[in-house]
């Protein structure tokens, strides 16, 4: 175990910053680091055509079958399963190669398959299998094809074209949809402040001026879109935080409580106490080797 969480950039050198990859050459190649919790600064798209993992996200395990697409955001802490008796596909993309205008952006940042405020996405593909496969394999395609001037906007096309088909199919798929509108676009500016700044910044006043809103207009949205208030989910993050670097590396309780904004370690245990109903030492310790 160490110090850190491993955090792996995207591979250098390619054309664009895409990848489609098979599950079974990446776990070969790579297993003894996927196997193990770490982050990455990119997307991943799962297509698990043969056997039946358990992948984990964030202390989640997700029990998948075959034609199941697992997508999972930047920067979550995730592990494949160690087996190994599984295969697929995953395509790995970043925000430089898709982002191109304020539209792609807003895409990524609304689209349930990234951002479900509720649950870790899958989608079962027994209607969608078709459309979606096929434009799996325009993709690859185009990743084997020539790197000419118009091979990275046909592979954002493609990457989109994949996203809108797989986003619309898990809305059929009983998908708990929280209404859009004001609310919700709100709630995931909120969340997005907050990820860059839960560790220094627990004021939701000084959040709601960073959105140019009052903070009763935030509490109202964070509450009609999931039901919480803004302090929850400030909580919520440090604790998930808190919980990763109990679980998955070797510093101590003062330096976790220290790196998460605490003054004192006393400070940071009661919190987590309050949170979990237990002390951060009680919760680590049926982790440790």
């Amino acid at each position: 175990m160490s110090n850190s969480i491993k955090t792996y950039n995207f591979k250098p050198g390619l054309p664009a910053e895409i990848e489609v990859l098979p599950i079974s050459a990446i776990f070969r190649k790579y297993q003894p680091t996927i196997s193990q919790p770490h982050r990455t600064d990119f997307y991943h798209v799962f297509w698990f055509t043969q056997g039946t993992p358990v992948y984990t996200v964030d202390f989640t395990p997700i029990a998948l079958r075959p034609n199941t697409l697992l997508f999972i955001n930047k920067n979550r802490v995730h592990f494949f399963d160690q087996t190994g008796n599984y295969d697929g596909w995953v395509l790995l993309f970043t925000d430089t190669f898709f982002v191109q205008n304020a539209e792609d952006a807003q895409l990524l940042r609304n689209t349930i398959l990234f951002h479900d405020l509720l649950d870790t996405p899958t989608v079962h593909l027994d209607q969608a299998k078709t459309d979606l496969t096929i434009v799996l394999q325009q993709i690859r395609d185009e990743l084997a094809g020539a790197n000419d001037p118009f091979h990275a906007p046909v592979l954002r096309n493609l990457v989109q074209n994949l996203l809108l088909l797989a986003d619309r199919e898990r809305r059929r798929q009983g998908f708990f949809d929280i209404k859009k509108g004001s609310h919700l676009d709100q709630t995931l500016r909120f969340t997005e402040l907050m990820e860059k700044q839960f560790m220094t910044l627990r004021s939701v006043n000084q959040y709601a001026q960073q959105m140019s809103i009052t903070e009763r207009r935030l509490q109202q949205a964070v509450a009609k879109s999931v039901g919480k208030t803004p302090k929850q989910l400030i909580e919520d993050r440090i604790m998930l935080e808190a919980k990763r670097l109990l679980v998955h590396t070797n510093q101590s309780i003062k330096e976790i409580s220290f790196s998460l904004g605490f003054d004192e370690p006393t400070n940071f245990s009661r919190f987590f106490r309050h949170q979990l109903g237990q002390t951060p030492a009680e919760f680590r310790k049926p982790f440790i080797g």
